[in-house]
């Protein structure tokens, strides 16, 4: 039997349950909405524009019951937005004698704007607190595994060894870019207050001798930044954080790929700490976090780009333009969210098999370290002799079944080189370690 009830994302697993999916949902939004309308009314009678009465008797109001997400939602469609039932309902809770306070000068995208940056803001502190989490396990992992080997892959193919440590590293320096890029954005979201048309008029209406000073005192109330200007068309906050949680999902994905990749059953490098189960085959772990995780990469583009679109909104307030920003930008936070938390549990389970990695690099017969053996015999035989050599080695190596080794040491001109250094892929990481050590300086 089905029942009508709220979104509970069923088909998002990446976000279901999450602390984020909470942070965003409709009483999310409710909640922000009436944050909005108090501390706009609180606002003006720090100034001795409404009474303190006025002030308390709103904030009250907005932090009881009795406001109904579906009514709320069915009405909106009316006027496009669900401010202006909530106004309504406020108002009517707050009573008529303090009743026309509510809402006061403001138009209904003054307070759909904050509430979506109070939105923003609360769950921002979630993900970066996952993004911490994250990037703390992969330091452990990193420098646990500096000197791990293993085989480095480009275009799919083996190419030259690298170490575990140096890959962890790398995703790590992604999450710290992308916990800066969010740090930033989060530090920035302003308030959106204005009036109809952006001109603060209808504030110096109500008796306001300086209305610019509404907007600093308005973001006081919610810890928010004051705007330089209002920002109806002007939607530089809405773009910078698509960007920030586009990239930071994308940032989570490079590693959920890797993962995914690394823990198919013929390489089976890592595995996730209690993989996912099969509705068929019960044999399988299956990489669970990594998938939800680049799932969530796949689709953060496209919403950040409908985003951008936005940006090109007509005159003091559009149509339509900013109507389209709700539903992909609390997506993207959602995403995000869940992202941030599936990254933070990879990366704390994430085991390692060190021994399948080291199995690996023979799967070539010692032609992973081909580069090396170029430049080593290069003065030896000279450039062409070298280069004639090591293809037609290589040609023997796969024909015969025959390691690189074996086979270099049968050519008379390589008598006295150590063949089992040259050749031990293991010695052949490069600059690896030391990368790794000025990757995990970052703080």
């Amino acid at each position: 039997m089905t029942s009508a009830c709220a979104d509970a994302g069923l088909l998002a697993p990446g976000r279901a349950g999450s602390p984020a999916d909470s942070a965003t949902g409709d009483p999310a939004f409710l909640r922000a909405l009436l944050d909005a309308e108090a501390a706009l009314t609180r606002a003006q009678a720090r100034l001795g524009l409404a009474p303190a009465q006025a002030a308390e008797a709103v904030t009250r109001a907005a932090a009881g019951g009795g406001f109904d997400v579906r009514s709320l939602a069915g009405r909106a469609r009316s006027g496009g937005n669900p401010v202006i039932p909530l106004v309504a309902d406020l108002t009517e809770a707050v009573g008529p004698d303090h009743g026309p306070y509510v809402h006061r000068g403001a138009t209904s995208q003054d307070i759909m704007d904050t509430a979506m940056m109070l939105v923003a803001a609360r769950t921002l502190d979630l993900v970066l607190a996952d993004l911490h989490r994250t990037a703390t396990a992969l330091a452990r992992l990193s420098a646990a595994h500096r000197d791990t080997p293993m085989p480095g892959r480009t275009l799919t193919q083996h190419a030259v060894p690298t170490t575990f440590g140096l890959k962890a590293a790398g995703w790590r320096s992604l999450v710290l870019d992308a916990r800066d890029r969010l740090t930033a954005v989060r530090d920035s979201l302003p308030v959106q207050l204005g009036g109809a048309a952006g001109t603060l008029a209808a504030f110096t209406a109500y008796g306001a001798g300086d209305a610019t000073a509404l907007p600093a005192a308005y973001a006081r109330e919610l810890g928010l930044q004051e705007p330089l200007l209002p920002w109806h068309t002007l939607r530089t906050p809405v773009a910078d954080l698509a960007g920030a949680l586009a990239f930071t999902a994308g940032a989570l994905g490079k590693a959920a790929v890797d993962v995914l990749t690394l823990a198919r059953t013929e390489i089976g490098e890592v595995a996730e700490g209690g993989g996912g189960g099969s509705s068929a085959m019960p044999h399988k772990a299956n990489p669970v976090r990594a998938t939800l995780i680049a799932a969530a990469a796949r689709r953060a583009p496209q919403l950040a780009a409908t985003l951008h679109g936005c940006l090109a909104a007509e005159d003091e307030r559009p149509a339509g333009a900013w109507h389209a920003e709700w539903e992909p930008l609390r997506d993207l936070l959602r995403l995000v969210g869940g992202a941030a938390g599936d990254a933070a549990g990879l990366a704390e389970g994430l085991r390692v098999d060190t021994a399948a990695m080291r199995e690996h690099l023979l799967l070539t017969h010692g032609l992973i370290v081909s580069e090396r053996l170029s430049a080593e015999l290069a003065p030896l035989l000279g450039r062409g002799r070298a280069r004639e050599l090591l293809t037609e080695l290589a040609r023997r190596s796969h024909t015969e079944n025959r390691g690189l080794a074996e086979l270099l040491s049968e050519v008379p001109e390589l008598q006295d080189l150590d063949l089992t250094e040259l050749t031990d892929p293991a010695r052949y990481t490069g600059s690896a370690g030391a990368l790794t050590d000025r990757a995990l300086e970052r703080r």
